[in-house]
């Protein structure tokens, strides 16, 4: 659900990315995500200028306005989240997050940040602040995180992988379940036997295994730790 954008991030480009990227976002939304992204995203335009943007020179695997289901079974919202590594970010005002919040806003905060750690995200918050006087720290967090997931990638992977594979890792982390054969053929808008091609070079390059048992017959697949290194290591 991303777009490569090249590789200068001057202010003018980003500009005119951003708004490109709104479009993107707000065409494939609907509901109460669809609300979300007509709203007032001066503060996730400024998270993806000043942290996400810089050191991505992409949007790739970058979703505004996640939505997730809490543990309180309320659906919550995360503003910027990068599906690869899988991190919330968010950008917090003082006097909307801290001068005049309610007791139960106080909890339901609370909640949304149990329920990222239960779903395994890493939630990163930024104040606005932050961003305005501090934006070379904002930066340096997402970059060391860059550089804890991705420092044992680059030397790993001899051989590129095709697009359909890309296409398949990246479509599988979106699902955040096991993949099927319909859901390779969806994606790739092919037919069988390709869609069982992708799968089985993927399985031989250590990438994805079937889940099942031997005397089962495999209709599911599921993507190894090692395919979201790759998206990271060969960006």
């Amino acid at each position: 659900m991303g777009m490569g954008m090249g590789t200068t991030a001057g202010s003018g480009l980003f500009d005119e990315t951003f708004e490109r990227f709104l479009a993107i976002q707000r065409d494939s939304a609907s509901g109460q995500r669809l609300e979300m992204l007509n709203r007032n995203l001066e503060g996730t335009r400024k998270l993806l200028e000043v942290v996400v943007w810089p050191a991505l020179q992409s949007y790739d695997g970058v979703i505004l306005e996640q939505e997730m289901v809490g543990s309180n079974g309320v659906k919550i919202y995360i503003d910027v989240y990068y599906e690869p590594l899988e991190i919330a970010f968010e950008c917090d005002g003082f006097v909307v997050h801290a001068e005049k919040i309610t007791r139960d806003r106080f909890d339901f905060e609370k909640t949304r940040i149990r329920s990222m750690g239960l779903s395994q995200v890493l939630y990163m918050p930024f104040s606005r602040d932050q961003l305005d006087k501090q934006p070379d720290m904002c930066r340096r967090v997402f970059y060391e995180i860059i550089g804890k997931y991705s420092s044992v990638s680059g030397s790993r992977f001899m051989e590129e992988l095709t697009v359909y594979e890309r296409e398949v890792i990246r479509y599988g982390f979106h699902l955040k379940r096991a993949i099927r054969l319909e859901d390779v053929k969806y994606c790739l808008k092919c037919d069988y036997r390709r869609a069982y091609n992708v799968i089985t070079r993927l399985i031989e390059k250590n990438l994805m295994k079937a889940v099942g048992t031997s005397t089962q017959r495999v209709h599911k697949y599921e993507l190894l730790p090692l395919a979201k290194e790759y998206l990271l290591g060969r960006r």
